[in-house]
């Protein structure tokens, strides 16, 4: 049923300071869209997955400020949304070669030693929007568990929401981010099927594949790639391959 502004389906929402008519059941994004909104930043991926679409938002019956990702986020009747800026996180600079007697942990501490200033207010955990126990992993890396903070870490999307909100002054995401890096690059085995992949790369067979399509143009390119098998998303880990092997050496 096409939906019309009157009609019980459309509720009002505020957006940037400003009120509009949108669709229930939809996304923040896909209902403002609807109303007009057209996104040329605070937006990404449309899938849960880049954070760029960060917001804060609160609701008229809880005066609790709560951050989403607004592609995933329902609107809510009354409700009021305000897009997250960027924020100007500590980001350090920094190589993954270790100087002599210096430990991965030893090494992130220093980078980010505002880490050890975390007062456990749990506000970042509570305000993170995809669920992240962010005080959890701060914790887990000034205990100098890389493991478990790579792990609870993982898919933290990098939307900065607990570092603006944090009192203690922290980058979580960043510091996280040093962690698994320092943490894969000197305490996990290197994973043989990754090295095989690389040495298959410098195989004839691969490299013939290459010239073959850098030998195609544009046109043939586009109908190569509308044409892609795709991997079934139920199919085993390292299971699908696709029929025509021959690009794949």
């Amino acid at each position: 049923m096409m939906m019309t502004p009157g009609n019980d389906q459309w509720i009002t929402i505020h957006y940037d300071g400003e009120p509009y008519k949108v669709p229930s059941g939809r996304t923040m994004v896909s209902a403002l869209e609807t109303a007009g909104v057209r996104f040329v930043r605070s937006i990404g991926c449309r899938g849960g997955v880049c954070g760029a679409c960060t917001a804060f938002y609160r609701t008229p019956e809880d005066a609790q400020l709560k951050s989403a990702l607004m592609c995933q986020e329902e609107v809510v009747d009354g409700m009021s949304i305000m897009p997250m800026p960027f924020f100007p996180q500590n980001q350090m600079s920094y190589d993954l070669e270790l100087p002599k007697g210096m430990t991965p942990q030893r090494q992130v501490m220093q980078l980010y030693p505002e880490v050890g200033g975390c007062i456990m207010c749990q506000e970042c955990t509570r305000i993170c929007p995809v669920g992240i126990d962010v005080m959890g992993y701060v914790g887990m890396i000034k205990r100098g568990d890389f493991k478990a903070a790579a792990e609870a870490s993982f898919t933290c999307v990098q939307c900065q929401a607990c570092a603006a909100r944090c009192p203690a002054r922290i980058s979580q995401p960043n510091a996280a981010l040093a962690a698994r890096r320092f943490y894969g690059a000197h305490m996990v085995n290197r994973a043989e099927h990754l090295q095989k992949a690389r040495e298959k790369v410098n195989t004839e067979d691969m490299k013939r594949g290459f010239r073959r399509l850098k030998r195609m143009d544009a046109e043939e390119l586009k109908n190569l790639y509308q044409r892609r098998e795709s991997e079934p998303a139920q199919s085993a880990p390292g299971t699908w391959l696709p029929e025509d092997t021959t690009l794949l050496g």
